[in-house]
Order: structure tokens, then C-alpha cells, then sequence
């Protein structure tokens, strides 16, 4: 059975999505915009899977959150209405406050767009903060050098 959240395989998180009439513009092709939605997703139910919650960050003594400080993205193929994609997520690098992440989005075996993207830790005031050792931890554990991919 398929959990919720998808699965993590190889140090890959894979997370099928349908795309819906919402998700695109009035040709039946997603809207350029959702692509960040869907990465999003992909990300989020990544965390959540290797046991980092939103909520349990923001219930610390001294609260903390994620922001994507840098996002480069790559559209090769459109999606259309009703596709079955899957998002894929690797943990790529980490540093400090920061981590990386590499995301694909297939429909089968074909890449319709990748990102890039850095992110980091910050405090209910927007500034920059180490990653508790904790947590740090927990993403090294996932980090996938590229090259070994």
C-alpha cells in the first residue's frame, strides 16, 4: 500500500500527484506557478517521512521554520489535466542554517521539469539559525552527493 506521503527509495522521496483541473490554465496545461506547489509537496511529505515536522519546529522553546532562500527551476514538458506525475526529491547537500535539495517532476519516465533548491532554517523573525544538531542529523542522513546518483 502506498502511504500518504509517498516513499522514499534509494534516498529518493517519490510522491505521486494527479493533476487537477485547478492545477491548470484554461489550454489544460499546469499553470507554471503550481510546478513551486507541487516541489512543495514534494518536499514536505520528504520531511515529514524522515521524522522533521513543521509543527514540532514551531513548538520549540526558541520556535523555527523553513524558507526556500533560492529556488532555480527548469520546465521541459508540460503537465496536462489528469496526468498521474510523480515528484521526486533528493536531499543534496547541507551547511550550517542551509540544505539542498534536488527535485524532478516525471510523468513516467519523462522529465517535465527539475529544481534546485536551497533552503534554510530561520526564527519566528525571519533570521538565519543553525540547524539544531538534532535535525542536522537527521537530513545528513538523507544527503545524496549528486555524482553518486
Amino acid at each position: 500500500m502506498l502511504e500518504l506521503s509517498g516513499q522514499i527509495i534509494d534516498h529518493e522521496h517519490r510522491l505521486p500527484i494527479r493533476v487537477y483541473y485547478e492545477d491548470t490554465d484554461f489550454s489544460g496545461v499546469v499553470y507554471y506557478a503550481n510546478y513551486l506547489k507541487f516541489f512543495e509537496r514534494g518536499r514536505s511529505d520528504y520531511l515529514r517521512l524522515i521524522g522533521v515536522h513543521h509543527h514540532e519546529l514551531a513548538a520549540l522553546p526558541e520556535p523555527l521554520a523553513f524558507a526556500v532562500a533560492d529556488i532555480h527551476v527548469r520546465y521541459k514538458a508540460p503537465a496536462r489535466i489528469d496526468d498521474l506525475i510523480e515528484t521526486r526529491t533528493r536531499m543534496s547537500g547541507l551547511r550550517g542554517a542551509s540544505f539542498h535539495v534536488s527535485q524532478r517532476l516525471l510523468r513516467g519516465d519523462q522529465v517535465l521539469t527539475e529544481a534546485e533548491v536551497k533552503a534554510v532554517c530561520i526564527d519566528l523573525n525571519g533570521r538565519l539559525r543553525r540547524l539544531p544538531p538534532d535535525l542536522q542529523a537527521r537530513l545528513a542522513a538523507c544527503c545524496v552527493n549528486e555524482k553518486d546518483a
